[in-house]
């Protein structure tokens, strides 16, 4: 692996904890033997040394208010490493903006992410309801995280258009069926996301999506894809720990993005590794 360039941070933009007895896992079963356990930041600390990364930002992982609390307060407890919190509120509750400004208080919050493609409406994010949330977040400092796949993919354009000011990451570049080598319509919606001057993009989550006999040719077509359209200063390197386990791994995924970006000079791919999501969520 090459070195970080001089004097940059790198940041593992997207990875989870949970502790299984919190009960609000919904998706956590059993059958995912690999990561159907607690996980901690000490399990993850050996990672990131290895990976030399200095920050990361912690994401949700269920959709209750108390695992955002439960998230902020490990950060807290970190001595410094988790730099940002992605949060969660039912954005269609009445009492969603105050619970978000409450929340909003503490410094450490700085996203939110409703679980989208876990919703049966794919146009959720287009009710009333929810707009009036989505409307909120510019003014209480939030950015949206976009959990969402091709399904979900219209109603966010949608709320690209009618909120530009609001600051959106697409998560794990919207899930491609990379195993099925699906490329179209993803590869022209996700450019068209793309086109949003507030919107970026995380390169994580994809070996999950390609398949247990994933290469690095496997991934190319897609990650260059995605290269192409957000271009490295609106592109953050994530992880998706420890659910990129059930890809192989959180090693085999950063030196699979390395080859991946070592075509690009050393400020992109400090950029990509760090600089982008610093520059996005405000990482003190």
């Amino acid at each position: 692996m090459k070195p970080p360039a001089p004097h940059s941070l790198r940041v593992d933009a997207h990875h989870h904890v949970w502790q299984l007895r919190r009960g609000d896992y919904g998706w956590l079963t059993p059958d995912l033997a690999l990561i159907h356990r607690d996980f901690s930041l000490d399990d993850l600390r050996p990672q990131l040394a290895l990976a030399q990364i200095g920050a990361t930002v912690l994401v949700q992982a269920a959709p209750t208010v108390a695992e955002t609390e439960f998230l902020l307060a490990v950060a807290r407890g970190s001595g410094g490493l988790v730099r940002g919190v992605v949060g969660w509120a039912d954005f269609a509750a009445p009492d969603a903006i105050p619970t978000l400004a409450r929340l909003a208080r503490d410094p450490l919050l700085k996203s939110v992410r409703p679980m989208l493609q876990d919703l049966p409406d794919e146009r959720w994010l287009l009710r009333a309801e929810v707009a009036r949330t989505l409307a909120a977040l510019p003014r209480l400092g939030l950015r949206f995280d976009a959990l969402v796949k091709l399904r979900e993919l219209p109603a966010l354009l949608e709320t690209l258009a009618r909120f530009p000011e609001l600051a959106v990451v697409v998560d794990h570049g919207a899930k491609p069926d990379i195993a099925a080598s699906a490329w179209e319509p993803w590869a022209s919606m996700i450019a068209e996301v793309a086109t949003h001057p507030k919107a970026r993009c995380k390169l994580s989550g994809l070996i999950t999506e390609a398949g247990p006999a994933w290469t690095i040719d496997t991934l190319r077509r897609y990650v260059d894809h995605l290269l192409t359209c957000f271009g490295p200063l609106r592109l953050m390197w994530g992880s998706d720990w420890p659910v990129v386990e059930l890809g192989g791994g959180y090693r085999r995924w950063l030196a699979a993005t390395v080859a991946l970006l070592a075509p690009l000079d050393a400020a992109d791919r400090a950029a990509i590794l760090g600089g982008t999501a610093q520059r996005f969520y405000g990482l003190e």
